[in-house]
């Protein structure tokens, strides 16, 4: 304590030593009613939240700055600070007010970080915030990234580990926080160099030595009560057990207490799930829309289209789901199953009325094991736990294990678990109030003592009028009263014209104008009962409440079981409400390389229009390209956004929007569509759409879909039908993924001429004079036209400007030589590849020389044109 802070008051010294322990976090300092925040802390509050600051005493020549918020209503300031990404440790008072000399004892409880949150007050509904680790060790040019990650209002523990080469690390990083969306990143403080830009702005940085892995093993081992690891297959995982000691360690010291409710451990591998990265996520609106609304806005998603979900828990596990579709058929399958048997039972509208009173039993169990659970979690628990015997009956109509066998398993896992249940009938209220220091918890008859003092504080008012009749009776005094007020207590009182009939037990208490005041040994005793026993019964009370936490915490695992189960029935259930309601069918999933979708339909965009065209796509191993040409408008994007969401639905384990639908192994889905620029990032519109190009290109596997709109658009004309050709050609050649290449440049659609294995289509639109209509029909064959004068016209661009760009479009057709000019180099710049690789002669050196003596970039356009019939001579063996 330095000298200066030795002059101020004793609680201004107590509270310097608290903060001296926190001192990048805001520090709530519980001051009677009031959370307080003082110097600095109190600057930054108050601006961000808006509220007056003060100041008070002075601290080195200064004033001490101060603000503060009521303890009744801390929460809405809570929220706004987390929401804020900020960190708040909350400093409780943890002496006797009555007996402490000097200041009260007081003590952080509870650090409160955006990873840590529990307290639905804070938390989002329909969506995890958690808490993840990241430990980075380098060795030459390989990098090994441990990540793990909890979810503190679950108590769900995962982890994964993967190896990468430097330069790709950012990029896989990024694909993996943007899948798992933590709240807030752990990070050591001696590996900044290494971070990606995705990390930084959630980062809190601790000390290195907590991601020891020798440390971390004993932390997991001692968390989940094994001797080993191995049968989570966590065993090896170094860097990734770092991670999670470094995790636990964190989390423990934010809650001040064990973690009760983190029983179990998943290991995740990068091959269990079908890969999205970033940009897919985003193009294909699975939670978000492009422009990054959420659900929550009433912006249209595929998640907010299938969120029929009637509890929290299935909200949450539904956009998991969409988010973590795993590449193993049989999960799928075993959806499916469950999805038709609920639909074929008809059980859905009964099982949804049964959850509508289920309430948010995952975080209420997380609450129970933190002991932070309230009144009103518990009696909700209660009565959630009391539908489930209705819920096994629902399910017992969807037919028998062999039909869906998925179903079974949840009838069994929604077992009611009896000894909870009647601890919670027994002792919790019917409707118990919001918190414990309101009394009116616990339920009557639960405990003899607590009855008892409720009964002196119920029944003051009973026992007073008796003892005034017996008193009256006694003393022949008809107008003695027995009276109370705050300042005296209990009194009888006679008037002066009485007081010669005063019994001798009478002791007097005050004298008045008009009137003595007297108490009795009987009425003594029952004052010193009455006015402790509210008070009384609230300590009992809140002994009592946290006893039942304490003898709740062996039914912790069983109630997560339970919620996992419930979330799982409530998923299935809306999808199968969505897909009864909507049409949709179950797809087949097959081990061979294919996707068949007969009248396939854009499961948010039906929605949205009043008449959806319906298309199909045919992909096969002999078939595995599609160049799709049209207008802009014309619906080419949503259709490849159509075939990608139906293929992830089919793997998520949905029924799909199609007539029907056939699908063979899927590992990843890629989407390289539209235009936008990461100016923060320093990087124009055409780096990000080559930086989203060259990670399909390195990704991409036979098993991959890949989806690409517009490849080439945001450069020359030249260099964009250039990579255009060559990046398709890619796609056919190397990688073989499933692909659909949407383009306006129609010198490519004479690739299949060249590659069996790619073939035209086009979305068709008609012109009818000067506008046009748009059929949104997949049709074979290449477009013959882009109609962007058209489209433009649509948008509103002047008359005059539509009339210039006319006569334009004219005058370039008409000294344009030949429709496709380019492409005749693409077939000769593609036997020059073949000739590199000893498939064909040796180019003529002829031809090469004159190549050599061309300046681009010097040449007229008519000279351009002379060069390049020469050019054409030359390869064909024609010398001028």
């Amino acid at each position: 304590m330095t000298a200066a802070a030795q002059k101020v008051s004793p609680g201004m010294q107590q509270y310097l030593g608290i903060k001296a322990d926190y001192p990048d976090t805001l520090v709530f300092y519980r001051m009677g009613d009031f959370y307080e925040l003082f110097f600095n802390d109190a600057e930054k509050a108050a601006r961000l939240l808006g509220i007056t600051l003060t100041a008070r005493g002075t601290y080195n020549n200064a004033p001490i700055k101060m603000c503060g918020v009521p303890f009744h209503s801390a929460d809405q300031y809570l929220a706004k600070l987390i929401k804020l990404g900020e960190s708040v440790a909350l400093c409780e008072q943890i002496g006797d007010p009555a007996t402490s000399k000097g200041p009260v004892d007081r003590k952080v409880l509870r650090v409160i970080t955006p990873g840590t949150l529990t307290d639905s007050n804070l938390l989002p509904e329909k969506s995890d915030q958690p808490l993840l680790a990241l430990y980075v060790t380098q060795q030459r040019k390989a990098v090994k990234v441990g990540l793990a990650w909890l979810s503190m209002a679950s108590g769900a523990l995962k982890m994964m580990e993967f190896a990468c080469e430097a330069a790709t690390l950012d990029t896989l990083l990024k694909q993996e926080l943007e899948r798992i969306a933590p709240a807030e990143i752990l990070a050591a403080d001696m590996v900044e160099t290494m971070w990606s830009s995705a990390v930084v702005d959630k980062a809190t940085t601790v000390p290195e030595w907590h991601f020891d892995i020798a440390n971390g093993q004993k932390a997991l081992l001692d968390q989940l009560a094994v001797s080993s690891l191995g049968g989570f297959g966590a065993e090896g995982l170094s860097a990734a057990i770092g991670a999670a000691g470094a995790l636990l360690r964190y989390a423990q010291s934010t809650q001040g207490k064990g973690l009760q409710h983190v029983r179990t451990l998943t290991v995740e591998t990068e091959n269990e799930f079908i890969g999205l990265d970033a940009a897919t996520r985003r193009n294909l609106e699975l939670t978000e829309t492009i422009r990054g609304q959420d659900a929550s806005s009433g912006a249209p998603t595929l998640f907010s289209l299938l969120d029929h979900c009637r509890t929290a828990m299935g909200s949450r596990l539904l956009r998991h789901w969409l988010h973590h579709a795993k590449r193993d058929q049989a999960v799928a399958r075993g959806r499916h199953a469950a999805i038709g048997a609920l639909i074929a039972a008809d059980a859905g509208s009964a099982i949804s009325s049964t959850l509508s009173a289920v309430p948010d039993i995952e975080r209420i169990t997380a609450r129970i094991a933190l002991l932070s659970a309230r009144p009103r979690d518990l009696a909700g628990l209660r009565d959630g736990l009391l539908q489930l015997d209705s819920l096994r009956a629902d399910i017992a109509m969807c037919g028998s294990e062999n039909q869906a066998p998925l179903l079974q398993e949840l009838q069994s896992a929604l077992e009611t678990p009896v000894d909870c249940l009647q601890l919670l009938q027994t002792s919790i209220a019917a409707e118990p109030s919001t918190m414990v220091r309101d009394g009116g918890v616990i339920a009557p008859g639960f405990d003899a003592e607590l009855d008892e003092l409720r009964g002196l504080s119920e029944n003051a008012g009973q026992f007073l009028v008796d003892l005034e009749t017996r008193e009256r009776a006694r003393t022949g005094i008809a107008n003695l009263r027995v009276e109370y007020n705050k300042v005296h207590g209990f009194y009888i009182e006679v008037t002066h014209g009485q007081t010669t009939k005063v019994p001798d037990d009478y002791r007097r208490r005050q004298t008045l104008k008009n009137a003595e005041r007297y108490i009795t040994p009987e009425l003594k005793a029952f004052e010193d009962k009455a006015l402790s026993a509210q008070e009384r019964a609230l300590i009992r009370e809140k002994a009592l409440y946290d006893q039942i936490l304490q003898d709740l915490a062996p039914h912790i695992g069983t109630l997560q079981n339970i919620a996992h189960a419930l979330a799982q029935l409530d998923t299935l259930v809306a999808l199968a409400d969505h897909a009864a309601r909507h049409d949709w069918c179950v797809p087949r999933l097959v081990n061979e390389p294919a996707i068949q979708i007969v009248q396939g339909r854009h499961p948010v965009v039906e929605k949205q229009i009043e008449r959806f065209i319906a298309n199909d796509c045919q992909l096969s191993p002999e078939r595995k390209l599609l160049l799709i040409t049209g207008p802009n408008m014309g619906g080419k994007s949503t259709f490849m956004r159509q075939v990608a969401l139906i293929t992830l639905l089919a793997y998520v384990g949905s029924y799909v929007p199609a007539d029907s639908a056939v699908l063979g192994p899927i590992d990843r889905i890629f989407t390289r569509i539209g235009a936008a620029d990461d100016l923060a990032g320093g990087r124009s519109t055409f780096m990000v759409e080559m930086t989203e190009s060259a990670a399909i290109l390195n990704g991409a596997s036979e098993n991959s879909l890949v989806l690409m709109d517009e490849v080439g658009r945001g450069t020359s004309t030249f260099d964009g039908l250039a990579l255009a050709w060559a990046i398709a050609r890619h796609l056919i050649d190397a990688t073989r993924s499933f692909t659909l290449f949407a383009t306006h440049y129609f010198e490519l659609t004479q690739l299949p001429d060249l590659h069996p294995s790619a073939a035209n289509v086009h979305l068709s639109a008609v012109e009818h004079k000067d506008s046009i209509v748009f059929l949104h029909a997949v049709q074979a064959g290449p477009a013959s036209q882009s109609y962007g004068l058209q489209v433009a016209q649509l948008a509103g661009v002047p008359a005059p400007v539509i009339r210039a760009a006319r006569k334009h479009l004219a005058l370039l057709e008409s000294q344009s030589v030949q429709p496709t000019p380019q492409f005749d180099l693409f077939a000769q710049a593609a036997s020059m590849d073949a000739d590199e690789t000893g498939g064909s002669e040796a180019v003529d050196s002829e031809l090469l020389i004159a190549l050599d003596s061309i300046d681009p970039d010097t040449l007229t356009p008519r000279e351009a044109l002379e060069q390049l019939y020469r050019l054409k001579h030359l390869s064909s063996g024609q010398k001028n």
